[in-house]
């Protein structure tokens, strides 16, 4: 059963809505639209764009009059209030001044002084709008050791940063934003059939029940976090003028939570294997910050969050003709009962011990 809903909500804010008699907002961001809007903010295309992959928001590739190129980032209108998009470019000038390798937004002109957030109307339709420099690179090797190392110093640094002071208006990472109010937001859609929903609503109430309960066991002091720092956003540039090694972008998904929810999306293969990976990248981390062990028992109900707020995502993004696209398996019967089988392990996964380091080669 493909879902089936008139709009898409986010939760953290009603979206908003497109203007009559059209369609999806993104539809507005028309090549001239986009140059447009860029050209307002001091940046000069010469009429080259590329788009970029991200389905949440739409980003382009811009070549500039001046034969350098940038990044173009239009969020997604109604997902983030200004105030929440403020926190991110914030949290990544912070990093940027403590000398933490990241893709930070570019100050625009005719916005406020030193703004990184601009605003635009495009045929009716208001967008936020930043810009950043292009960088290239390629994935991290998480199979080499002085990698997984590097990477936990890397990340260490981070969290220097962001233990620093407290998001105030950016979502939390816990059991209730990305699991209760998830599966609530996808029982109101109504997008799972009726021959799935009584064992797929089953397992994950039991799920989260875990996840309580793992929350509850082992208290963490949250701090800011990249929130989803999975390879594909970390760029690892082989020759940098600001230095060889990793670099972080997109922190659109930051969050308040606990440290470990930066390092486990790292972690790969058999539970052996991730106990010698969390081992080699905590080398690194520890070597710039002290890192609570009781936090270890949080990855699983970590990946467990994941995987419910994800279906909750593509829902919710299902008016989006790029995500009917890009995931046609979505919503099928096939994917609900997949996804009951995956919620089946994980509770598995969450009733074994947590990791034990001392046992790691």
């Amino acid at each position: 059963m493909i879902p089936h809903h008139p709009s898409t909500r986010s939760s953290t804010e009603p979206a908003a809505p497109a203007p009559a008699g059209t369609g999806h907002p993104f539809d507005h961001l028309t090549p001239q639209a986009v140059l447009d809007a860029l050209d307002a903010v001091g940046i000069r295309g010469d009429g080259r764009l590329l788009q970029l992959n991200s389905y949440e928001n739409r980003v382009f590739q811009v070549m500039l009059e001046d034969g350098g190129a940038v990044v173009a980032k239009f969020y997604r209108p109604g997902r983030w209030t200004d105030a929440q998009i403020a926190e991110e470019h914030a949290f990544a000038a912070e990093l940027a001044t403590a000398e933490v390798p990241v893709v930070a937004p570019l100050p625009l002109a005719g916005a406020a002084a030193g703004s990184t957030l601009a605003h635009a109307t495009l045929d009716g339709q208001p967008f936020r709008l930043a810009v950043y420099p292009r960088r290239a690179g390629h994935g991290p090797e998480l199979d080499q050791p002085d990698t997984l190392r590097w990477l936990g110093r890397f990340i260490g640094r981070l969290h220097v940063v962001g233990a620093q002071r407290p998001f105030v208006y950016r979502r939390r990472l816990d059991a209730d934003t990305f699991g209760h109010q998830a599966l609530a937001r996808l029982l109101a859609l109504d997008c799972i059939g009726p021959a799935q929903l009584p064992a797929w609503q089953a397992a994950c109430q039991q799920a989260l029940a875990m996840v309580d309960a793992a929350f509850a066991a082992a208290p963490s002091t949250p701090i800011r976090l990249h929130g989803d720092c999975h390879p594909g956003n970390i760029l690892w540039r082989d020759e940098d003028p600001a230095g060889h090694g990793p670099h972080i972008v997109d922190l659109d998904d930051a969050v308040t939570g606990p440290a470990v929810q930066d390092l486990w999306m790292l972690l790969s293969g058999s539970r052996e294997a991730m106990r010698g990976q969390l081992a080699t990248v905590l080398q690194g981390y520890r070597q710039i910050r002290d890192f609570d062990a009781r936090e270890i028992a949080l990855i699983e109900p970590l990946r467990t969050l994941r995987m419910v707020h994800h279906s909750a995502w593509l829902a919710e993004r299902w008016g989006d003709p790029a995500f009917p696209a890009a995931f046609p398996w979505f919503g099928t019967p096939n994917y609900w009962s997949q996804q009951t089988v995956q919620l089946r392990e994980q509770i598995e996964a969450m009733a074994e011990p947590p990791l034990d380091l001392s046992l790691a080669g």
